[in-house]
C-alpha cells in the first residue's frame, strides 16, 4: 500500500509540474513549439512505466488463497 501511495504522490506532481508549463506556454512565457509535444510523451511513458510497476507488485504481493487459510 505504501508504494502505491509513493506512486500517487509522484504522479501527481508530476501531472502540476506539467500543468504548470502548459500554463506558462500558453501565457507565452515560454516557447512551446515542442515542448507540448514532449510533455505529453514523457507522461505516458511514466504512467506506462507506473502502471507496469503497480501490475507486478500487485501480482507479487497477492496473498496466497488456500484452504488453510480460509478455515
Amino acid at each position: 500500500m505504501k508504494l502505491r501511495k509513493i506512486i500517487a504522490y509522484v504522479l501527481a506532481v508530476l501531472v502540476l509540474a506539467f500543468s504548470v508549463i502548459a500554463i506558462l506556454a500558453i501565457w507565452d512565457v515560454i516557447d512551446y513549439e515542442h515542448l507540448v509535444k514532449r510533455m505529453f510523451q514523457s507522461l505516458m511513458v511514466v504512467l506506462a512505466a507506473a502502471a507496469v510497476i503497480v501490475l507486478i507488485f500487485a501480482i507479487l504481493d497477492r496473498p496466497d488463497h488456500t484452504k488453510e487459510n480460509l478455515n
